[in-house]
Order: C-alpha cells, then sequence, then structure tokens
C-alpha cells in the first residue's frame, strides 16, 4: 500500500507541475481577459452620458437615380477604379486581335447617329404602303409581261447510246460468281509485274474492266490484268451493279 501511495503522490505532482500558472492580476477571474475593462467602461460612459461623439456624416443628398447627374456620378467612379496603364493596354490588345478600334465608353463621346429610326412592320408587309405603290392593273400587266417571256419545250425522244464497246453494267449484271473465283486459265508468267503495269495505267478501274472486256476477256489477259482468272480485271468489283440493278 505504502508504494501505490508513493506513486500516485508522484504522478499527481507531475501533472499539478504542467498545469499553467494562474494570472497574477486579481482583476481577471476564469474567462475573461483583457477585453473585460474595456467593455465595463464603455458601459460606465454610457450609463453617465459620456458617450463619444459620432463621426461627421456629409448631409448633401445623392442625385435622383436614373437622372444625368446620376449617371455622371456612377461613370466617375467606375472610371477612377480604373488603372490607365491597364485600360490603354487593353484598348491596344483588342485593336490588335480583331484590327478594329474598340469604342471607349465615356460622357464625353457624342452619340452614335441614328441609322434607321423607324419603328413598326417594313413596308413591304404594310398594306397602306404597298397599295401606294401598286395596283391591281400593275400586276396585271407584270403577269403579262412575265408569260410573254415563256418558252414551251416539246419533250423528245432520248438519244440512242453512240459509244461501241463493252458495257460493264450489263456484263456486271450477267455474272454471279464473287471476286476471287477463278473460272478462266492465266499465265503465271511475271504475273505479278504485269499486273502492276498494267493495272497502274488506270485512275478508275470501271475504264480498266472496259478495256479488259474489249481486248478479249474474261476468256483472254493478254495483259495481265487478271492474274486470278475471276473474270474481274484490277480489283473491279460487279457488286456495286448488282445492287443497283436488283
Amino acid at each position: 500500500m505504502s508504494v501505490r501511495f508513493v506513486l500516485g503522490a508522484c504522478a499527481l505532482a507531475a501533472v499539478a507541475a504542467c498545469q499553467p500558472a494562474a494570472p497574477e492580476d486579481s482583476r481577471f477571474g476564469v474567462g475573461f481577459d483583457q477585453t473585460f475593462d474595456a467593455q465595463r467602461a464603455n458601459r460606465d460612459a454610457v450609463l453617465t452620458g459620456n458617450v463619444p461623439a459620432a463621426p461627421a456624416v456629409n448631409a448633401q443628398p445623392l442625385p435622383p437615380a436614373g437622372s444625368a447627374a446620376d449617371t455622371a456620378a456612377q461613370t466617375t467612379a467606375i472610371l477612377a477604379q480604373t488603372s490607365p496603364t491597364a485600360d490603354a493596354e487593353r484598348l491596344a490588345a483588342a485593336a490588335n486581335n480583331s484590327g478594329v478600334p474598340p469604342l471607349e465608353a465615356s460622357p464625353s463621346n457624342p452619340a452614335p447617329a441614328v441609322i434607321n429610326s423607324a419603328t413598326g412592320i417594313s413596308q413591304e408587309n404594310n398594306f397602306d404602303a404597298v397599295s401606294n405603290q401598286r395596283s391591281i392593273e400593275s400586276d396585271a400587266a407584270r403577269i403579262a409581261a412575265n408569260r410573254a417571256q415563256y418558252q414551251v419545250i416539246q419533250p423528245q425522244a432520248l438519244p440512242e447510246r453512240t459509244e461501241t464497246g463493252p458495257n460493264i453494267v450489263a456484263y456486271a449484271l450477267s455474272t454471279t460468281h464473287p471476286v476471287g473465283t477463278k473460272l478462266y486459265k492465266r499465265s503465271k508468267f511475271n504475273a505479278k509485274n504485269r499486273y502492276r503495269r498494267s493495272c497502274g495505267n488506270y485512275r478508275f478501274m470501271d475504264q480498266a474492266q472496259a478495256d479488259f472486256l474489249a481486248a478479249g476477256g474474261p476468256q483472254r489477259d493478254r495483259k495481265g490484268m487478271d492474274p486470278d482468272g475471276d473474270g474481274y480485271a484490277c480489283m473491279w468489283d460487279p457488286a456495286v451493279y448488282r445492287t443497283t440493278g436488283g
């Protein structure tokens, strides 16, 4: 028991040493600081009537809202808060970006010119204005003048096709096998180079197929335009014509 008592006393002593020292001034109690004196002094001044004088207030009346004087006062206050240097930089940047100097809003600027002060509907939609410019007789004369310029063209028969050569559309519709299906014999001698050289001369595959058929295709392929023997030269595909014809 004596050992526990000694240890407990030591612990209490350590805790007491860590506690902050109480203020020496007896005027301050728990929960009060130096502002208490100032608050008490203000209260005593109010009770005794020694209230400090209020600051002077400008009694000049404000201009009526929306009047010219009110607008001028607000503009002056805004301009006073704007830095002249920053304003000049802003104007220069806007002029460089758009090429047109911006309009500087200031009471000293002249009022913009009124382009069109007319109000209401336009004259084209105004019956009174149109009736003064036109009449039923003038409209009838205008219609008659337009009819006199009409030209009636009689229908004619469609022109006959004068082209002499293979019809790739008819050929496409006459075939049913897909691209790459070998149907005709082809020579393998230098086939790759012949294909590149012959097909490289054509910008459009339709023309290549037409020349291929005109040269004896699809049975014969003297230029090597159809090395796989499917009857379609230079990657020409008849599917687009089959879909249109169907």
